[in-house]
């Protein structure tokens, strides 16, 4: 993690954002900037319906808000969600995920890395038993 905080000090920034030109070294935290233009809040409320870009301020809401103080146990993973950035949609599982943006979005810059990927890890093995992997779509484990 702190590999990961040091580089956003650093003066190159590998990944602009497309509307306003400011630079990241991550692409977790250019996909959260995003969100800023393009009004996507995939966290929602479910006591207020109020909705939010990143987590952590649906659970800091929560908290202020509402009084609802969520416990996890050290290094639980919290249930993960797909977002396409796209549109907003949000699905926990990732098949599901998949075929949206198959379906609705199929020049997304998200299938391409997708497909690419799966080249990759398939290269090596026998076509028929080539088998899709949702989770390449955003394999970076930071991303949500």
């Amino acid at each position: 993690m702190l590999t990961r905080h040091l580089k956003c000090h650093s003066l190159v920034k590998r990944h602009p954002c497309r509307y306003c030109g400011k630079g990241f070294n991550d692409t977790f935290d250019l996909k959260r900037h995003m969100r800023t233009h393009t009004g996507i809040r995939p966290y929602k409320c479910e006591l207020c319906e109020k909705a939010f870009t990143q987590r952590c301020s649906l659970e800091s809401h929560m908290r202020k808000i509402h009084g609802v103080h969520q416990q996890y146990a050290y290094r639980q993973r919290r249930s993960k969600i797909f977002v396409c950035e796209d549109c907003g949609y949000t699905s926990s599982r990732p098949d599901e995920y998949f075929l949206h943006v198959r379906q609705c979005h199929p020049g997304s810059p998200a299938l391409r890395r997708y497909y690419r990927r799966q080249a990759q890890d398939n290269s090596s093995f026998n076509p028929a038993e080539r088998k899709i992997n949702p989770y390449l779509l955003y394999s970076n484990p930071y991303y949500m």
